[in-house]
């Protein structure tokens, strides 16, 4: 294995604290620390090191691509590495978003060669299904929730211009697509006094505590009043939310381990100044409830457990070695992304071991034997799912 060193992502919600000290490094930092990327995404693709140099895993994959990805991988995905690792801190909410799935990032990316710079929204053909693990305390907002519990919330705030969107949330399910589409597309002039007025109501509780939350960040978005139709999600370290194509979501504070397919397409819902389509978003979204939208690990061997995700693009294992005298083997398809997430382990598949501390990743071939873990700590283990 060879030790992978991924670029820091400095978005203004990043946390100052997390990633540092996850890496062992003073705190706060310099700046923001968003996210931290483990892959061969073109955006911010991670180095390995050759010869003194910093070599970059898209060159080092496109040279070497059957030893590297093996061609089972290639055959199914081309010459690409198909997941994104990542390691993400969040300070502030981020966006309410949802990806496309592949059918739709397809033809949206060829559609959007026509359009000018300034108003497409696909970056490539690729879905992007997501999972994130939390590493701390994580709050998110996942998946619609009852629609008739959702009307209730906005009833209560008793302001006359949501009656509209209150009366489409009564019909259950199927007036999901209308509320969210009156929300979105409230006229501009009027959207801070609709926010205002909800944030002046006497309401108490968690939703009126989020909005007021949100409302202080973005005061005149009606994204706002659309996280309060979605599951609010407290994860604990160890559990994950999945997030499948058309899945309206957002993060809003914590720190966790994230695994992606590798695409850069997100469609916008609001909670951000960046541009919305709301006809694109309406056309993605999955307008159906989703009841629990937390993920528990399985286990799959001693020391090993596993966040299912029903694509092949990526897996994701979590790895607890508990005793250094005692190795644990994991043996998977693919090359794999090795991330220590605490203690200190080491780490060979094979060509040699090779040791890694907290916050740091190795990156593996595909041609390479199983893993074997030792030392004591956690490891986050990365490959695709093709069996």
């Amino acid at each position: 294995m060879e030790l992978l060193y991924g670029p820091i992502r400095d978005y203004a919600w990043g946390s100052r604290t997390a990633i540092a000290e996850l890496q062992g490094r003073p705190t706060p930092s310099a700046g923001p620390e968003a996210e931290l990327w483990l892959g061969a995404h073109p955006g911010a693709p991670a180095t390995v090191r050759r010869g003194g140099a910093a070599v970059s895993l898209v060159d080092l994959l496109a040279a070497e691509p059957g030893h590297w990805l093996g061609g089972r991988l290639v055959e199914r995905f081309g010459p690409r590495l198909p997941f994104l690792l990542k390691v993400l801190a969040a300070d502030a909410p981020l966006s309410l978003q949802a990806h496309p799935d592949a059918e739709q990032a397809r033809a949206g990316y060829a559609a959007d060669v026509a359009r000018p710079e300034g108003r497409r929204n696909y970056a490539d053909p690729h879905h992007k299904p997501e999972l994130l693990v939390a590493l701390s305390p994580f709050d998110a907002l996942c998946g619609f929730r009852d629609p008739l519990e959702s009307a209730d919330v906005l009833a209560a705030f008793g302001v006359p211009a949501l009656e509209p969107v209150v009366g489409a949330l009564r019909g259950g399910p199927a007036g999901l697509r209308e509320a969210v589409r009156l929300l979105l597309s409230w006229p501009a002039a009027e959207r801070a006094g609709l926010v205002s007025a909800v944030m002046a109501a006497d309401v108490d509780g968690p939703d009126a505590a989020l909005a007021r939350d949100l409302a202080a960040r973005y005061p005149a978005d009606p994204g706002v009043l659309v996280a309060l139709l979605l599951n609010h999600v407290r994860l604990a370290p160890g559990e994950a939310i999945w997030m499948p194509a058309g899945n309206l979501h957002a993060y809003l504070r914590g720190t966790g381990v994230e695994i992606m397919a590798a695409s850069d397409n997100v469609l916008r819902g609001g909670l951000t100044p960046k541009r919305v389509d709301v006809d694109e978003l309406l056309r993605v979204l999955r307008f159906e409830v989703l009841d629990d939208p937390v993920v528990a690990p399985l286990p799959v061997a001693p020391g090993v457990v596993r966040w299912p995700a029903p694509v092949d693009d990526f897996a994701l294992y979590g790895v607890r070695v508990a005793d250094p005298g005692t190795p644990v083997r994991l043996a998977v398809p693919g090359p794999r992304v090795v991330l220590c997430g605490s203690g200190r382990l080491s780490v060979d598949d094979g060509t040699g071991p090779l040791t890694l501390a907290a916050g740091q990743a190795a990156i593996g071939p595909a041609d390479a034997g199983p893993l074997l873990l030792a030392g004591a700590g956690e490891a986050y283990v990365a490959t695709v799912a093709l069996t």
